[in-house]
């Protein structure tokens, strides 16, 4: 399976370690350099430097052709819009995981079912 995860945080991290473990192609975005050094270093797995909000990085990252996009940055704001931008370009991975919080949720879990059909 090829899978994208937005974020080398605390998150992102332990995910693509559970992951890469499995017969996954892994890519890892964050803007933090030491943390992708640090994570390619330690796992077999891909890293891009950038902001996960852009689509630019999303296609860098291989959106195209993903099976998962695992949106797990510090940012709630990011994370949904590169759920959202995955989903509406119509091309990327066709289920999308993103942290948010419960009021964020609330707001956009209408707007969340709708994406992709």
């Amino acid at each position: 399976m090829k899978i994208v995860i937005l974020g080398a945080g605390q998150v992102g991290a332990s995910v693509a370690e559970s992951l890469v473990s499995e017969p996954n192609e892994i890519t890892v975005v964050d803007t933090d350099v030491p943390r992708l050094t640090q994570l390619q270093n330690r796992l077999d797995l891909r890293v891009v430097v950038g902001n996960a909000a852009l689509p630019s990085v999303l296609e860098q990252a291989g959106m195209g052709d993903a099976d998962l996009l695992i949106a797990v940055t510090q940012s709630d704001q990011t994370n949904l819009c590169a759920c959202r931008t995955a989903a509406t370009t119509g091309s990327g991975a066709p289920n999308g995981i993103a942290t948010a919080p419960r009021s964020a949720k609330a707001r956009s879990s209408r707007s969340l079912s709708s994406w992709g059909q």
